[in-house]
């Protein structure tokens, strides 16, 4: 699956040009913090692991850029929870 990222915009997508993408799109609202605020994936291709390959691909970004995350979109929280032992170390103290 082919993730692109775009720094600009604070948008992760996947999709081929003839089709709506799949993003997810995050916010910097501070500095060494990014908040994932928003995922999705068109009806047509959910269940196919295309919101977890955008999610690995933000997590990655964030953990190589030296960013504590927020997750505020409920996808990403339950992502973070079923990976925590995966990204724990990186997530935002509460």
């Amino acid at each position: 699956m082919n993730i692109q990222h775009n720094a600009t915009r604070q948008l992760f997508t996947s999709g081929e040009a003839n089709q709506p993408s799949a993003e997810l799109a995050y916010e910097l609202p501070a500095p060494g913090l990014v908040d994932f605020v928003h995922t999705f994936v068109p009806e047509a291709r959910r269940g196919q692991g295309e919101a977890d390959a955008l999610a690995h691909a933000g997590l990655d970004f964030a953990r190589a850029q030296h960013l504590r995350v927020r997750t505020s979109c409920r996808f990403m929280a339950i992502f973070v929870a079923r990976h925590h032992a995966e990204y724990a170390a990186i997530l935002e103290a509460v």
